[in-house]
């Protein structure tokens, strides 16, 4: 009798079992009915159309999902719908390193770590980190771009910022080497360049249960070694330090208490560790570590802390920064700031972070530093940057500004390759000079220094593609609850490069004190109204000024731009704000004063003496 299929049906030939290929069209098949009755929440295509639609009509949501593919995982993506999450903790050494300091008793290991360009980082690491500051500053990072999504365009950490904050070379070999050391690996390498025996090396890394030593166990079995020991003890103390410093510093990873023996391998010729980029591989790190930390599950912020807070001192140095002044620029710039916690929460960080403006950026904050430290030529480097399997794209074109350059829509960001084609990375960093910015690609420069210029289609583009504002309506303290009466940012990039150049020209008098004379802060007070009133004839005429038009109307607050440059308001504001200052031209010889005159009704026109309505908090002196 032929035999039955599972079916009912018989065949004479043998039975033969289904290969996968006609499995998955049965089951095709079978699901073709009920797939168009199913709840669509269990289709993926149907969630990622849904939450496409929900941020499309958001202000300040990407969208054009074309460059933020992963943005629906991002934790401003959370933050806008209602789902907050706590500061970040941070993992800082900065005060273990005062626990292993060089005198002059260790100078032979002391040497070794000048030669290698790493003895910078002994003494620039910042002790305090303010997690407000660096949580909100994550919020902002895309992992897509690897750039900070500011109000009004985009800024990152460039390699020319590492060399100037840090003082490390950004050129050299790249750091390759394998990731995934097996623990009999990490104790062997042990063994052999730290001198410690097979038992102690087992202990220390089952004791981390990876292949990692605690920063402890390196202090307290290197620490005591001086130059009066063996040859062999200060070569093997030598490399324990500096396992220990980038541990510390560079390739701080987030169990806060240990440093991978991989990075070990870097310092077996202790001659040849001079010749690695560790600027660069530093950059990679901290790129990676930035990416993971805006996802929403993630509650840690590992990498060199230091390198990203001293960043936001250099370009926000008016929201953020606390100088030192006995900073010299021979030093690093990390070691400008004296770091502190600020007050404010991180919703408040927030705000004030949306409501920046361009004319409060320092886009170029190393002008005074160039002649100790020039501008990098690899800061012009576009590629990717490498620090073992951590591979991360480095996109200047992005960020023109930072560089004095006109901003221009930038092209598409490209995706890293993989890790595991080092020889192509390698190769390809190894001629970096023909990989850099040309002439072209970098475009013109900007009309005034630190300016911060963008091409007019700039600013449209980048409302379309970004995510600008980070705070949600429901949650704004000072601002409107309507989450559409946002105007697009590029509504007041026309002013703005008028509002930087004044603010320079004032800062550079202000900066001079006492010592400036009355003529020369007057007109310096008159190239600044110039400017700022749109008239190329008073700016560089340095005159008395003219009188002014008869009426000047404050746009009200529903037509005023959401990120406006500061106006001059006339008449007088109300009486709650502080007096004017009345800035009169300068005399043509000493006069008495002359007596005070009655208070009267402000008048209708205004005067050929300038009033200035400054909102300060000190005190005025008469």
């Amino acid at each position: 009798m032929p035999p039955r299929t599972r079916g009912g049906y018989t065949s004479s030939a043998p039975r033969r079992r289904p290969t996968g290929s006609e499995r998955r069209r049965r089951v095709q098949l079978r699901e073709v009915e009920p797939v168009a009755d199913r709840d669509p929440v269990e289709h993926p295509q149907h969630d990622r159309d849904e939450t496409e639609e929900v941020f499309e009509g958001a202000p300040g949501g990407p969208i054009d999902r074309c460059i933020l593919r992963s943005f629906d995982k991002h934790i401003a993506a959370k933050i806008w719908v209602g789902e907050d999450r706590a500061p970040l903790k941070l993992v800082n050494h900065g005060a273990k390193l005062q626990l292993w300091e060089l005198g002059m008793e260790r100078s032979r290991i002391y040497e070794t770590v000048h030669r290698s360009g790493l003895a910078p980082l002994t003494s620039c690491s910042h002790r305090v980190a303010s997690r407000p500051m660096l949580s909100a500053f994550c919020e902002r990072w895309q992992p897509e771009t690897t750039t900070f999504h500011m109000p009004f365009g985009e800024m990152t950490i460039t390699l020319d910022d590492v060399a100037s904050i840090l003082h490390i070379p950004v050129t050299g070999s790249m750091i390759s080497f394998s990731q995934s050391l097996h623990a009999d690996d990490a104790n062997a390498l042990l063994v052999e360049l730290l001198g410690t025996t097979d038992v102690e090396a087992s202990r220390e890394t089952e004791q981390c249960c990876s292949p990692s030593v605690r920063l402890l166990w390196l202090r307290d079995h290197f620490s005591t070694i001086t130059d009066a020991s063996s040859d062999d003890d200060i070569v093997f103390a030598t490399r324990a330090f500096l396992l220990h410093l980038v541990g510390c510093t560079l390739f701080a990873d987030k169990s806060a208490t240990s440093v991978a023996v991989v990075y070990l391998e870097l310092f077996r010729d202790l001659s040849m560790v001079g010749s690695y980029a560790w600027g660069a591989a530093c950059l990679a790190y901290l790129y990676r570590q930035l990416s993971i930390a805006t996802r929403f599950e993630v509650r840690q912020l590992g990498g060199y802390l230091t390198l990203l807070q001293a960043w936001i001192y250099e370009h926000f140095p008016e929201m953020f920064s606390s100088p030192d002044i006995s900073y010299t620029e021979s030093r690093p710039r990390a070691l400008r700031w004296r770091p502190h916690v600020i007050p404010d929460s991180l919703p408040s960080v927030r705000e004030r972070l949306d409501r920046l403006q361009i004319s409060e950026v320092c886009w170029e904050p190393y002008v005074d530093h160039r002649a100790e430290h020039p501008l990098p030529d690899i800061a012009w480097y576009s590629g990717c940057i490498k620090c073992g399997q951590v591979v991360e794209p480095y996109h200047p074109e992005r960020v023109l500004r930072q560089f004095g350059y006109i901003q221009t829509i930038p092209p598409r960001p490209f995706t890293p390759p993989r890790p595991d084609r080092s020889i192509l990375l390698e190769q390809y960093w190894e001629r970096w000079t023909d990989h850099v910015l040309t002439d072209q690609s970098r475009g013109r420069r900007c009309h005034y220094s630190g300016s911060g210029e963008s091409v007019p289609e700039y600013m449209p583009w980048y409302d379309s593609i970004s995510h600008r504002i980070v705070q949600p309506p429901q949650l704004r303290s000072a601002f409107t609850t309507d989450a559409r009466s946002f105007p697009p940012s590029h509504a007041a990039s026309t002013s703005d490069t008028h509002v930087a150049r004044a603010f320079t020209i004032l800062g550079h008098v202000i900066s001079g004190g006492r010592e400036q004379s009355a003529d020369v802060f007057w007109a310096a007070l008159n190239e600044a109204h110039g400017i700022l009133a749109g008239s190329a004839e008073i700016a560089a005429s340095h005159s008395t000024p003219s009188p002014a038009p008869a009426s000047h109307s404050s746009p009200s607050p529903a037509t005023r731009p959401f990120f406006s440059p500061p106006t001059f308001v006339y008449p007088p504001p109300a009486s709650d704000d502080p007096p004017p200052l009345v800035v009169p031209p300068p005399p043509a010889a000493v006069a008495p004063p002359a007596p005070a005159a009655a208070p009267s009704a402000p008048a209708s026109d205004c005067t050929a003496s300038t009033t200035v309505y400054v909102r300060s908090k000190r005190k005025k002196n008469t």
